[in-house]
């Protein structure tokens, strides 16, 4: 039997029912565990979900993103440092600290516990921080997609001083395109994540190992003991990020409702008063439409699984573990042909032009009006990812990546 490892896992924040960070985060410890593996979670708020056997070390921030009040300004006697100092001060400057400001403080941390770790893997942070962290251990890289794809497609969405806004936010996007070149290997989810990171952060492609996400078949598989709800869609999606294409799919279902029975769930929690609330108000969809957020992985999957059809409606995706999940579920998908979705569903999503709501519209006019082509496309979704998303072979994966950063490393010491 291979030797068993010592690994930390860090994450800067780690939502536990969305976002994909803090989704990954608790499969990937749950796997490695179960090979064998000791595995220690160092992550900042919010905190994740973890299964048993998994270590959670709490590296908190001020917490200034906290959905119950974001932008807090923090009281004199929370601060008890200078990376404090420098969170709130970059916050305050319209930029957004956590990638940097975790990894300072989970290098502090990892340098009171040399020789506890055999290797250490980043969970998409590309911190300064990580090169103090390299000096101690083999650090593997995670980029399930660029952030600089988001911070190109969000300024293409705003106006005037939005847009200056936006470019300051996604500053800490320079910092990663520094970081991730020195890392080896990065682990990435697909060919067009891999082609991105290429291109935008510069990392040789001979440095990267591509390693699909795995989906949870315990909670996500096909229900057909339970009935479908008439009319039904749904989407897991951020309600408020352009990136995410909620405002096409909404556009979509309002051209529906002016002739059928319809209703759309939205697992987000969108901002109050936000665009996409003004978006509902403007379309009229108040009684067509509700958002969910907080649900159990349980929940989750048997919301989809009754739901008639699924949709990733991204204008970009670096994987999309929703799209997985659905297909898991066995329920038909349609999904944007965008990103690296193409290459995760295949032939066995029907896919649509990305920002095209006419088109959506009539896929699924075409789909709700039509059992046997819903069936046949639930069918080979569900086909697919039996065959290539289980996570017990991504873990194997990461954990060869492991070897191989920890025989680099050694290589280079003799």
């Amino acid at each position: 039997m291979a030797e068993s490892l010592r690994v930390a896992l860090l994450s800067y924040r780690s939502k536990p029912t969305c976002g994909g960070q803090g989704v990954y985060l608790r499969h990937i410890s749950r796997e490695l565990v179960a090979l064998g593996h000791h595995v220690e979670v160092f992550s900042g708020q919010p905190y994740p979900e973890l299964d048993e056997g998994v270590i959670l070390n709490k590296v908190p921030s001020l917490d200034l993103y906290d959905d119950a009040d974001p932008f807090r300004t923090p009281k004199l006697h929370e601060y008890r440092d200078w990376i404090d100092a420098l969170e709130v001060a970059t916050m305050w400057t319209a930029g957004f600290p956590e990638p940097l400001t975790f990894t300072l403080r989970a290098y502090r941390e990892l340098k009171k516990r040399q020789g506890d770790f055999d290797v250490v893997q980043d969970n998409q942070t590309l911190g300064y921080g990580l090169l103090g962290i390299q000096k101690l251990f083999p650090v593997v890289g995670t980029i399930h997609h660029p952030i600089s794809v988001d911070r190109r497609i969000e300024l293409q969405a705003a106006k005037g001083w939005k847009k200056l806004s936006m470019r300051r936010w996604y500053g800490f996007v320079r910092m990663q395109s520094i970081v991730a070149p020195r890392l080896s290997p990065i682990l990435t989810v697909s060919e067009s994540s891999l082609a991105d990171i290429h291109r935008d952060f510069n990392v040789p492609q001979s440095n990267m190992r591509l390693i699909p996400l795995g989906v949870d078949t315990r909670f996500f598989h096909p229900r057909p003991h339970l009935p479908k709800r008439p009319g039904s869609i749904v989407a897991v999606a951020s309600a408020d990020s352009p990136m995410k294409g909620v405002s096409t799919l909404l556009r979509a279902v309002a051209k529906l409702a002016t002739e059928r029975e319809v209703n759309l769930t939205v697992v987000s929690k969108p901002t109050p008063g936000g665009p996409t609330e003004k978006l509902v108000a403007e379309l009229s969809l108040h009684d067509r439409v509700r958002f969910l957020h907080g649900i159990s992985d349980e929940e989750l999957a048997e919301l989809i699984a009754t739901s008639e059809v699924a949709v990733v409606p991204s204008l970009y995706e670096g994987f999309s573990l929703p799209a997985v999940e659905h297909m898991a579920c066995g329920t038909p998908l349609v999904a944007s042909r965008t990103g690296a979705l193409p290459e995760v569903v295949g032939d066995a999503a029907v896919q649509v032009t990305p920002g095209d709501p006419e088109e959506l519209a009539a896929v699924l006019r075409r789909l709700l009006d039509s059992p046997e082509e819903r069936a046949e496309v639930g069918r080979k979704g569900y086909d697919r990812v039996m065959e290539r998303y289980a996570w017990p072979v991504v873990a194997q994966r990461t954990v060869d990546a492991y070897r191989e950063a920890i025989a680099a490393r050694t290589a280079v010491a003799s």
